[in-house]
């Protein structure tokens, strides 16, 4: 059970990161990796290298302040003389996130990254052309899309994921950006209301993931994508919208099998179809595993559909 006097530390904790304009954008792992490797993971100079970099840090290196609330907060680990905060601080179309500390290696590890920046861009872009009724944000992680979303229309707001811990940060992210949430501890669109406005969804799409909440599923990643995409247009009312970010491993000789599952599934349902590549080459690195045999890149893309009017 949550604690709540630690969730009203943590929120202490986004003020005073935000009234001493705190910022860090979060890299891919590959460069977080790299970055700290320069100087052979030495420790922490200032709070952005403690809570954006993820060092390990000696308590004087923090204002009092802040390490009290990462103390009280239960988010302080202790590596010998030195400590490391169990989550990072990033900023995101002008707000503060709270989310896992690097690396994110625990089975409910909550995200954030570039993939998080474009999909709250995308959201940004999309949504003003939208009638907006109830938004869900499904598999919404720290809430960057739903936060996004929130900001920019007065709308009944859901986010939902399996993860308790993903939907904890998320509320209190929204707490602090000012925006109310609801959340809702569900797989996919399971328990959402009928009748939606517009579902916005940035699901995983890595193959054969390390980690279950991490994996795409098979398709070489794309099952989850497609999955959330049924399930969206069974939930949204007549010409509601779907908002997707995901990405598609794009295969030998150039077929695009994301892309031609989904053109499936807007024929069958008699949804109209806008799909485009964002990225052309992401994640370059997963070409190097089995997964990926018969795959030249990975692609960040994005599809909005429009739900037929019956």
């Amino acid at each position: 059970m949550t604690d709540p006097s630690a969730d009203a530390t943590l929120l202490e904790l986004l003020a005073w990161l935000e009234a001493d304009g705190y910022a860090f954008v979060t890299p891919t792992p590959l460069t977080h990796a790299r970055i700290l490797a320069r100087d052979g993971h030495a420790p922490a100079r200032d709070v952005r290298d403690a809570l954006g970099w993820s060092r390990d840090f000696a308590p004087d290196v923090l204002p009092r302040d802040v390490f009290r609330m990462l103390q009280a907060a239960g988010m302080l680990e202790a590596r010998g003389p030195l400590y490391r905060s169990r989550v990072r601080v990033s900023r995101v179309r002008g707000r503060l996130f709270l989310h896992s500390a690097y690396p994110t290696d625990d089975q409910d590890a909550v995200f954030l990254g570039p993939d998080s920046y474009r999909f709250a861009d995308l959201v940004a872009r999309e949504l003003p052309t939208i009638p907006v009724g109830p938004i869900a944000d499904v598999g919404g992680g720290a809430g960057v899309g739903a936060i996004t979303a929130g900001g920019l229309a007065a709308s009944r707001l859901l986010l939902t994921d399996v993860n308790p811990r993903a939907l904890r940060l998320a509320r209190l992210n929204a707490a602090h950006a000012h925006v109310q949430l609801e959340v809702l501890e569900a797989d996919g669109l399971d328990g959402a209301p009928d009748g939606l406005g517009v579902v916005i969804a940035n699901p995983p799409y890595i193959a054969d993931a390390d980690q279950t909440y991490a994996s795409g599923g098979r398709r070489t990643g794309g099952e989850l994508s497609l999955a959330w995409t049924r399930a969206a247009l069974e939930k949204l009312a007549p010409g509601g919208r779907l908002i997707l970010y995901t990405g598609s491993a794009i295969g030998n000789g150039g077929r695009d099998a994301l892309h031609e599952g989904l053109a499936d599934i807007a024929a069958t349902q008699g949804a109209d179809m806008d799909y485009r590549e964002l990225d052309p080459d992401v994640f370059g690195e997963e070409l190097e595993r089995p997964a990926y045999a018969a795959v030249e890149r990975i692609a960040a893309v994005a599809c909005v559909m429009t739900a037929g009017r019956g």
